[in-house]
């Protein structure tokens, strides 16, 4: 199995790269991972506590589940991924039957923060955007998908997004195997990526 992780900051455009690589896998080949799934459980907490969570900040996210879930995969088990709903900031106790494929793309903002996880990787992606350009994709989807508001949306990416993409997210990129610029020049490092996977599906 060959384990990909893509990383970056919020809002880079990290969707946007896995669906150009899986654009000419075969889909029975390749499956993925989201690291916003595995946002810690929070049942404890009232709804107001909830929202004030760093969810920017590697504590947030439950490591040790995800790296059991993809030691899983490469044994040939299958997993049950979490649902998280950023509406509720919670799990939703919903899962999603996840087969091990030949291929598992991880994709996160601080997938590269923790050291278990980055050994796993046989290929670490970062995606790099200009930070006015992943701001402007951060407001438009958390109005447009996650039922925020704009004053909401800023005074977050103040307070928590911009410091800690500083502190946890930027430095992960010198682990980094391939940095792909999120625009219309990145054909090259995608096709590099794709020949990568092809040559390992193939054997």
């Amino acid at each position: 199995m060959l384990i990909i992780g893509i990383a970056g900051g919020t809002g880079s455009g990290k969707t946007t790269v896995v669906h150009q690589i899986m654009n000419e896998l075969p889909l029975t080949e390749v499956g993925i991972i989201s690291q916003d799934s595995y946002y810690k459980e929070t049942h404890d907490l009232s709804y107001d506590e909830r929202s004030k969570i760093n969810f920017d900040h590697p504590r947030a996210i439950d490591f040790e589940l995800l790296v059991q879930h993809l030691k899983d995969l490469k044994e040939g088990k299958a997993i049950d991924q979490p649902v998280y709903s950023f509406v509720q900031h919670n799990r939703t106790g919903d899962t999603i039957h996840t087969l091990p494929r030949k291929v598992m793309i991880v994709e996160g903002i601080l997938i590269l923060t923790n050291p278990e996880l980055r050994e796993m990787f046989d290929i670490k992606i970062y995606v790099h955007a200009d930070s006015d350009e992943r701001l402007i994709r951060r407001l438009r989807r958390d109005i447009a998908e996650r039922g925020r508001d704009m004053e909401e949306v800023l005074n977050r990416y103040q307070t928590t997004l911009k410091p800690m993409h500083e502190q946890f997210i930027e430095p992960t990129k010198a682990y980094a195997d391939i940095i792909i610029p999120n625009d219309k020049y990145n054909t090259v490092a995608i096709d590099v990526v794709r020949a990568v996977i092809n040559q390992r599906i193939d054997n």
